[in-house]
């Protein structure tokens, strides 16, 4: 697909314009990624049901950012904070499920 920049004479700046048939093609991922999220909440394979999921809304957060929040085409230094945004945000929800995972699950000792 044919993307091109464009020069902002008065600040200097220069954007990104993608072709709409890139946003049209995303969209329409995203659409098909819905649907299938519908489509497993409906079949029972346990525990992996919020697995597969969460995989999905991962895959879907990525392209929203990606595309329509424009985070491919930005410098390299916003992509690296926003890599370490999510790292942290990892970090954080894991200590969390440490500890969640590590109580007991007796809300009454000795029962």
């Amino acid at each position: 697909m044919a993307e091109r920049a464009e020069h902002n004479e008065e600040t200097g700046s220069v954007g990104h314009i993608a072709p709409a048939k890139l946003y049209v093609a995303i969209w329409a991922v995203l659409m098909v990624l819905t649907l299938t999220t519908v489509l497993v909440s409906m079949v029972d394979i346990g525990p992996m049901n919020i697995v597969v999921a969460l995989v999905i809304a991962t895959i879907k957060g990525t392209l929203v950012v990606l595309f329509f929040m424009h985070l491919r085409y930005s410098p390299k230094l916003t992509m690296a904070t926003v890599i370490a945004a999510v790292f942290w945000l990892f970090l954080l929800l894991s200590l969390t499920m440490t500890d969640y995972l590590t109580r007991a699950w007796s809300t009454y000792p000795g029962h």
